[in-house]
């Protein structure tokens, strides 16, 4: 699930998890002030108790490995955000979440931000973080069976398993 801040994404993505019966709420985000915790808020405040809210910042590959059953990713962009903070290696992460989400025997949604529709930032890590969300989104949608992009709330499927 691609698209940009407020796009629907994770409205929709949720929605193909509760067809499938639910499942776990894999949250990278970590409440680091007002606004983030409203945004938290609000995404918990959808979800009923079909759910499972795990908290992983970092390890969502490990999660992914070691669980059987239905899983919504919310949000690769974040993850991101949370490696570079941490310094740690972009490349063998995202190869490791490749190979958890290619052996998992259960859906998956994941949702991450498609940052690289606007005007070039005017720092290196900005810059950077763009590239590198750019390279995420790829990989994984090399990987997934569907990839859906959402503007404005409404689904476009750009790669479609039918």
């Amino acid at each position: 699930m691609l698209g940009g801040a407020r796009s629907g994404k994770s409205r929709h993505a949720e929605r193909l998890v509760e067809a499938a019966g639910g499942g776990i709420y894999l949250a990278t985000a970590e409440v680091r002030d007002a606004e983030m915790r409203a945004r938290i808020d609000l995404h918990q405040s959808r979800r009923g108790d079909n759910w499972r809210t795990v908290e992983a910042p970092l390890a969502i590959a490990d999660i992914i490995a070691g669980t059987n059953a239905p899983i919504l990713v919310d949000c690769l962009t974040l993850w991101l955000s949370n490696l570079m903070e941490q310094e740690r290696d972009i490349t063998a992460e995202t190869d490791a979440l490749v190979n958890s989400f290619i052996s998992a025997k259960f859906p998956i949604v994941l949702v991450a931000n498609e940052v690289g529709l606007g005007i070039v930032p005017m720092n290196a890590l900005a810059r950077r973080f763009r590239d590198e969300a750019g390279r995420l989104n790829q990989a994984m949608a090399e990987v997934a069976g569907h990839v859906v992009f959402l503007a404005a709330g409404l689904p476009l499927s750009f790669k479609d398993p039918s």
